[in-house]
């Protein structure tokens, strides 16, 4: 469900019993069209997110990290030069608009308070977030508007700041029964009644204009046929669950599906029945932080690593085209016998033949009942030279075998390699790991350093550690080349290796100190193998554990790729819930 008015209303009142009065501390920009505000004041510290992005905009507190640019966007610089150190001294929203205005109390450059604005619209597409001097002059925006973008409103530094222009509805907070009942009374054609309150009143997502009229009779699909009195009735009703919304939203729900997070919204939900579950959550704010921290975190990182993806699946694609050639190559080479036993047979029938025969029909003294064969010849060549002709056939294809045998191998390896490296593409959760994986690719020569400037040089990644229940540590590594540093640089040589059997995934290894890992952890560990792998969306995926002494990394062996023997087979099933609830918090 879009971020509506109503809900949005009920977010700005939490958010000015947490908010108001506090001092900004640090701003950030992790994307083009989200900001970051890092607050501070006596009650703690909190993060204020104003996210413009046009598939998913909205403003609340938010407890999840994200990873900032090296160097901030431009905005991002011009809100730290106007508002750092500035107290939020209230938050506004116009009645049943989608906008919050959140106003500051600065200093300016020469010492004087003044007071500026950032105002969050949340409107899809047309979303953004625009900051303003004292006099509501727009300083900049995420997304300027100009005349050919807009004629009816321009955003652009420079103008004078204007809400944005009105859909001529009636506010249904204020709608009186009156007109509500003159509304229904004009229906005159078929008529679907949330469509009817989603036309003339504003505010209502399709959400709860269905559920509106549900409440009412959960068969009525058209206006039209009601009666004078049932028309009536149903202003009625309308108003009253208006008169109730307008009293104040007391909590939110989460809206879950199949135990799954699939809306969100302030009225309990009953239209879906037992399909949709109504699971009500104590603050606004949290419910939406929660139920996008993972839509967005999943949206960044597909947006930064759609380059090297499409990179990587293309020379997958190209190397599967070339396996599956050579495959067909090495079927035909099966034939080979054949141009042999063509050759001797033409030699041993040499005083038969005369130049410029088309073909020798001969016995096959290879056949045991000694039938005739016929053997196509070149009319062109010599009996001696057509003979040397198929020698020299089964000579090559003979050839071709071992090459294309070892060639073959060798494409399957290379094959295996890339599948592993769009694995850990699927599974890259932050930039440091798409660094991580581009520089593998350059150094197997696979991608072009286009980057020719000199960077600092940053620390490597570490791997990622988890604690299970009986509190033995767990590493897991994020890429091909952690996976080697882990197995074989940083581990004991007794302590434990897990890793999905003939399936890409993540080595993970025990620390053992000298002990034998209990059963819980050695399940525990194995499922985290199988959630780091390519069959996370799997059941019962087979997951081999051996000590890191058994596991050898073959000479010239692609990142990653280990060998290992001696080991043992445990099954399990892939758990998001157990790697979110053992991995250890930094």
């Amino acid at each position: 469900m879009p971020l509506d008015a109503v809900y949005l209303s009920a977010l700005a009142d939490e958010l000015r019993t947490q908010v108001i009065g506090q001092k900004i501390d640090k701003i950030y920009q992790p994307t083009r069209d989200e900001v970051v505000l890092a607050l501070r004041g006596r009650e703690g510290a909190c993060r204020l997110l104003l996210c413009a992005n046009t598939n998913h905009p909205r403003a609340h507190l938010t407890d999840v990290s994200v990873e900032n640019p090296a160097s901030p966007p431009m905005f991002c610089m011009l809100l730290r030069k106007h508002l750092l150190g500035g107290r939020i001294l209230e938050i506004i929203q116009p009645p049943m608009e989608r906008v919050l205005d959140f106003s500051f109390q600065c200093t300016n450059e020469f010492g004087d308070e003044v007071q500026k604005h950032l105002i969050i619209e949340i409107m899809g597409r047309n979303s953004n977030l625009i900051l303003t001097d004292p006099e509501g002059r727009i300083i900049d925006c995420v997304r300027r508007v100009d005349y050919e973008m807009s004629e009816q409103r321009q955003v652009l530094p420079g103008l004078y700041y204007h809400l944005p222009p009105t859909q001529n509805k009636i506010n249904p907070l204020t709608a009186s029964l009156e007109e509500i009942s003159g509304l229904l009374s004009a229906v005159s054609t078929p008529t679907r009644p949330d469509s009817f309150l989603m036309d003339h009143f504003t505010g209502l997502p399709p959400l709860i204009c269905r559920e509106l009229i549900h409440r009412f009779d959960s068969d009525l699909e058209d206006l039209n046929p009601l009666s004078p009195a049932s028309r009536y009735t149903l202003a009625a009703h309308l108003r009253a669950e208006f008169q109730r919304i307008a009293g104040g939203c007391e909590r939110p729900y989460v809206l879950l599906k199949n135990g799954t997070p699939w809306d969100y919204t302030y009225l309990p939900i009953s239209q879906y029945g037992a399909l949709v579950e109504s699971q009500p959550a104590e603050s606004f704010s949290a419910v939406l932080d929660q139920f996008y921290a993972k839509r967005d975190a999943a949206a960044r990182m597909k947006s930064k690593s759609q380059a090297i993806v499409k990179s990587v699946t293309n020379l997958r694609n190209r190397t599967a085209r070339k396996l599956e050639n050579q495959k067909k190559e090495l079927a035909a080479t099966a034939d080979r016998d054949t141009y042999r036993i063509r050759g001797e047979l033409i030699t041993a029938n040499l005083y038969r033949m005369e130049k410029g025969a088309t073909k020798l029909v001969c016995e096959n003294y290879y056949d045991p009942e000694l039938k005739e064969v016929e053997i196509p010849l070149n009319a062109l060549l010599t009996p001696q030279q057509n003979a040397a002709k198929y020698f020299k056939d089964y000579n090559k294809a003979k050839t071709a075998e071992i090459y294309l045998t070892g060639q073959i191998a060798n494409g399957q390896i290379e094959l295996e390699y890339l599948e592993s490296i769009l694995d850990e593409l699927s599974r890259a959760e932050t930039e440091k790991d798409l660094t991580d994986i581009r520089a593998e690719l350059i150094a197997g020569g696979y991608l072009r350093n286009t980057d020719r400037k000199k960077k600092m040089k940053t620390p490597p990644s570490k791997p990622m550690e988890f604690m299970s229940s009986s509190g033995m540590h767990i590493r897991v590594g994020r890429n091909n080349t952690q996976n080697d540093q882990l197995t074989l640089k940083s581990s004991f040589k007794y302590d434990m290796w897990l890793h999905t059997q003939k399936i890409h995934g993540s080595h993970v290894i025990i620390s053992c100190d000298g002990q034998e890992p209990d059963e819980d952890t050695l399940i525990e560990a194995a499922m985290l193998a199988a959630y780091y792998s390519q069959a996370r969306e799997s059941q019962n995926v087979p997951v081999d554990y051996t000590i890191v002494k058994n596991v050898k990394k073959p000479s010239g062996a692609k990142p990653g790729m280990v060998i290992y023997d001696h080991y043992n087979t445990v099954y399990v099933d892939p758990d998001p819930a157990l790697a979110e609830q053992l991995k250890v918090k930094k």
